[in-house]
């Protein structure tokens, strides 16, 4: 940064933060994200159930999920301000109690008019945890331990998501849709109550200034991009609205990104886009986000297909996710630890493959195919998925100088989520798009239903074999320090 903008000092952690203490803060802040991040997907299966409590349409529900996307979308590009102005107990302690006064309205609303702000507030909590996790990691972790490291925070990133549905099955199988929100209050408060006593401040908060400018931009350009891709899944294939807010977020992210290169001279961007000037970001970046697209698919199509095509109840459909969301999150560290040893190309790879091979089964499913064999496609495509997202992770943030740890961190969680919803909305369309389009003929609803679930996840083994191409240019990195790493980018 220039002088202008003093960084926070986030080489240096406080005496009282020792190996020990180190463990502790990322412990804390691992189990706080893990809660926090459980509750992006936790409302698909409920919202029959919301329908008829609230006496609301299939279209407003929706809005349960999208509005909590939305959010995400639009408070992820400040946390980089945020995570440089504040200290890390601040930027905790202000995420924890964001997300449990969220949850308590949620659980004591009456009505959809309340449950849906209650949904922005936990969602506003949400964004901060990510990026605060993994800042911090980059602080206090050295390169060579990163990856073990890395690959328990794969848990939380792609196991919480992943198992939202099984929680929300099991819930609503025994009790009314409130206890979503009444059981997961009281760990978050745990969480936030052990946080205030034990939890470190890492670093030493900057004078980082906020940029108006670039938050309003933020808004129509991640927002507008995120809410006309949940359109388009919403309202089946590529409609006018969708694209017209598409176009929006499209043009609202080029004056986005216009101000942040005018704020780079004065060393305050609210983004600072420079993080792509190092080629293993960029190329971990769209890594990610292919993989996050098909694990989104999965989450939406699966129960899809079971519930709708094979008539298995939520309960059943949650239990049978399980397993590969289990072995996702026993895998992560396994993953990190061969990361450290022989780096990310090879891993890499393997996944990539595992992943475009397990699409491609899910492709020729049909109303005979064993529910084991449901589950065993299920478990390889978590696989898969396990030894993508830690190399990637890692890889795309060890070459970063510190002083762009926060607006890396908070880049790689905003795509996150665009890729997300893009993945949801996309094979939402093709799915929806190709059912409509055959019962126009005359088929069957079920028939219909099972071609276009076909369809979808053959467009998701299409997609993933860009992730075989991306992982080939992977390669073991190590960061850059001070001011040469600017220069350097380009070079790695």
């Amino acid at each position: 940064m220039t002088a202008t903008s003093t960084p926070p000092d986030l080489t240096t952690s406080t005496p009282a933060t020792d190996g020990s203490g180190n463990r502790a803060i990322i412990a804390i802040l691992l189990v706080a994200t893990f809660v926090v991040i459980l509750n992006e997907t936790i409302m698909s299966v409920a919202l029959p159930s919301l329908m008829r409590d609230l006496d609301v349409t299939a279209r407003t529900g929706q809005w349960l999920s999208t509005v909590f996307l939305l959010t995400l979308a639009v408070v992820i590009p400040t946390t980089g301000f945020l995570l440089q102005r504040l200290t890390t107990r601040q930027v905790f302690v202000t995420a924890m109690i964001l997300f449990s006064t969220g949850t308590l309205i949620a659980a004591v609303s009456p009505a959809f008019w309340l449950l849906l702000p209650a949904r922005v507030v936990q969602a506003s909590g949400t964004a901060m945890m990510l990026p605060l996790l993994i800042t911090t990691i980059l602080t206090l972790v050295p390169v060579e331990r990163r990856g073990a490291v890395m690959g328990t925070v794969s848990i939380v990133i792609s196991v919480a998501p992943a198992i939202g549905p099984t929680v929300s099955g099991i819930v609503l199988h025994f009790f009314p849709w409130r206890f979503m929100f009444i059981l997961v209050l009281p760990i978050a408060l745990g969480v936030l109550a052990f946080g205030v006593k034990k939890l470190k401040n890492t670093g030493t908060p900057g004078d980082a200034k906020l940029d108006v400018v670039s938050v309003v931009l933020s808004v129509p350009g991640f927002g507008g991009i995120v809410y006309g891709l949940s359109l388009i899944g919403a309202t089946g294939p590529f409609g006018i609205p969708a694209l017209a807010f598409v176009g929006v977020g499209v043009l609202g992210l080029a004056a986005f990104s216009w101000r942040q290169v005018r704020l780079y001279r004065a060393g305050n961007p609210l983004l600072d886009l420079r993080a792509f000037r190092f080629a293993p970001f960029t190329i971990s970046v769209a890594l990610l986000c292919v993989a996050m697209v098909a694990l989104f698919g999965m989450i939406i199509l699966l129960p899809i297909y079971l519930q709708q095509v094979r008539g298995i109840g939520a309960l059943e459909t949650g239990l049978m996710l399980l397993p590969g969301g289990l072995v996702m999150g026993l895998l992560g560290p396994q993953v990190g630890k061969l990361f450290d040893r022989h780096g990310p190309r090879g891993l890499s790879l393997v996944g990539s493959v595992l992943l475009v091979v397990s699409m491609w089964r899910l492709s020729l499913i049909d109303l005979a195919t064993p529910i084991w064999m449901l589950i065993a496609i299920h478990v390889l495509l978590s696989i898969g998925l396990a030894f993508l997202f830690t190399p990637a992770f890692t890889t795309a943030l060890n070459p970063l100088p510190p002083h762009l740890y926060s607006h890396g961190s908070a880049i790689l969680s905003t795509l996150q989520q665009v890729a997300g919803a893009a993945g949801t909305a996309l094979l939402v369309a093709v799915y929806a798009g190709r059912s409509a389009a055959l019962q126009a003929t005359g088929v069957s609803d079920v028939d219909a239903s099972l071609r276009g679930i076909q369809v979808a996840f053959g467009v998701a083994a299409l997609i993933a074999i860009a992730t075989v191409v991306l992982a080939a240019f992977m390669h073991q990195t190590k960061p850059v320090e001070g001011a040469e790493a600017t220069q350097h980018g380009a070079i790695h």
